[in-house]
């Protein structure tokens, strides 16, 4: 019995890892580079640098958004998909913004806009 349940394992497994392999595979061939080194907007768009500081406790932050493969909270790269990605996108200096969080409500005030290399 227990050679068959971890026979069952590992072909649950592979399984899963087949299915990931068909998924990166997908993403790779629709893959597209976007240049964003030297770019000029004056609203917060993909590939964007944004400088905020937050209302409350007046601390700065910076996050680069990038797409949701690339987000890694490490090095400040957030996805334009999470919360605070979407509250950014169209804003511009001088704009306020409202980001619900589990916590609380959060605010931020955008003080600069920037397009650097990756």
């Amino acid at each position: 019995m227990s050679e068959n349940a971890e026979y069952d394992a590992a072909k649950e497994r592979q399984g899963f890892i087949e299915s990931r392999i068909v998924e990166l595979q997908s993403k790779l061939a629709e893959a597209r580079i976007i240049e964003t080194t030297g770019r000029v907007s004056d609203t917060i768009v993909f590939g964007a640098t944004v400088f905020l500081i937050e209302q409350e406790s007046q601390s700065k932050r910076v996050y680069t958004l990038v797409g949701q493969d690339e987000a890694d909270m490490k090095v400040n790269r957030i996805s334009i998909q999470s919360p605070v990605g979407k509250a950014l996108i169209g804003k511009r200096v001088g704009d306020f913004v409202e980001v619900k969080t589990p916590v609380k409500m959060v605010e931020y005030e955008v003080v600069e806009i920037k397009f650097e290399e990756l």
